[in-house]
């Protein structure tokens, strides 16, 4: 329970800092549900309570604190998307990262293969639309790429999607360092992640 109670003790003080339950969802890499846990129950239970959603914490600050080590990363994510690209018969004109943790991917991304970089920001609220950040590239009638660091329950990645069809853009494919879904596509659009981790149950 340590463990818990530790990220319990995270997640309250991102929610005392003004984070709302989808921010710090996506910060810790839990999903919205195992937030909620955590701030009504996780902090309390001294056992294992057996409503103790199921989730995969998953950490890279190792990777993270060191522009080389992304980049490094994002080079294995650039390779798949030539051999994806090669497979499919597409050309890729744009990756978008998906703020916060996908943007240092995508940037790396779009480094390496000389191609541009649009920034899409999730809506606080999934009835609400997400927004592309005007500083970057426009994906209207673009054939992109969407990057991000873990792709948990797929709902983030789903509005992404949506939104950036709705936005004129051909998403051909999702990349991701942890996939956790066990999901192979979300909204027709091919996942291919480094890692795919999912709980097993009976």
């Amino acid at each position: 329970m340590k463990g818990i109670e530790s990220i319990a003790k995270r997640a309250m003080e991102l929610k005392q800092s003004g984070m709302n339950d989808k921010e710090i969802a996506r910060e810790l890499h839990l999903s919205e549900n195992t937030i909620v846990w955590l701030l009504t129950k996780g902090a309390r239970s001294k056992t294992m309570p057996s409503d103790t959603p199921l989730d995969v914490k998953i950490g890279w600050t190792s990777v993270g604190v060191f522009g080389n080590r992304i980049s490094l990363m994002a080079s294995i994510l650039a390779d798949i998307i030539m051999e994806e690209a090669e497979n499919g018969e597409f050309e890729v004109e744009t990756a978008v990262g998906i703020t916060i943790n996908g943007i240092p991917l995508a940037t790396h991304i779009s480094d390496e293969l000389g191609i541009e970089l649009a920034v899409y920001r999730p809506p606080a609220k999934r009835v609400d639309p997400g927004a592309m950040s005007s500083n970057y590239a426009n994906v209207d009638g673009k054939t992109i790429v969407i990057v991000d660091d873990v792709v948990g329950t797929g709902e983030t990645m789903e509005k992404a999607v949506n939104d950036l069809k709705a936005f004129g853009a051909t998403p051909k494919l999702i990349l991701t360092i942890v996939n956790k879904t066990g999901f192979r596509d979300i909204g027709g659009v091919p996942i291919r992640a480094v890692v795919s981790a999912k709980t097993l149950s009976d």
